[in-house]
């Protein structure tokens, strides 16, 4: 297994925070909720108090209704009924209470499938910009955020995991995702905690 930590040296200023679909939906009453998720919103909170405005957060948006989608997400969603807008209202989307006091200067990137890059608009926001290091909190870590870390290295962005700052419903997937990052993307993911991260980013 790779060592932990900033192995690739500090952070600079052409670093940038991706929070994954940190939202209520999510969150405790609901049917997608992840027990971890309040745990990790104080470390995520942290993270975004020192660098909101190099913070993009994303949001999975679910189909209105029961049915809708393109080929296995039509499938998806007449199983997930219960998650759809019609059911749970579009406050359901919105972010956990202690992160949205960061948008603005922080951003928000909605996206309708898990990877924030497939759609474009992560793509677009990044064009012209000199960010060639992404930080990466959120949930959950073998859904989401494994399609963002993914898409990311395609791109050949340094990827920083806050090992403290991910989330997921299952401990054992996310503890076998946790064993692919490190020991199968040695050279192109870095886990650290958010205490060092921050530490050498400046």
């Amino acid at each position: 297994m790779a060592a932990q930590g900033l192995v690739h040296g500090p952070l600079g200023p052409n670093c940038l925070h991706l929070c994954v679909d940190m939202q209520r939906l999510f969150g405790p009453g609901y049917p997608w909720a992840v027990p971890w998720l309040e745990k990790v919103a104080p470390v995520i909170e942290m993270l975004c108090a020192h660098h909101a405005a190099q913070t993009i957060f994303t949001r999975f948006i679910p189909a209105a209704r029961a049915g809708e989608g393109r080929g296995s997400w039509e499938r998806y969603y007449r199983k997930w009924a219960c998650v759809t807008l019609d059911e749970i209202g579009p406050d359901a989307v919105r972010l956990v209470a202690r992160l949205e006091r960061f948008v603005p200067p922080g951003l928000v990137l909605d996206k309708t499938v898990y990877s924030p890059w497939t759609e474009g608009h992560l793509d677009r926001l990044l064009t012209d910009t000199d960010v060639n290091t992404i930080v990466i909190s959120g949930g959950e870590t073998d859904v989401c955020v494994l399609a963002t870390v993914l898409g990311a290295i395609d791109r050949g962005y340094r990827v920083v995991l806050a090992i403290d700052a991910l989330c997921s419903s299952s401990d054992e997937t996310h503890d076998a995702l946790m064993q692919l990052y490190l020991t199968r993307f040695t050279e192109q993911i870095e886990v650290a905690s958010s205490e060092e991260i921050l530490e050498n980013w400046r």
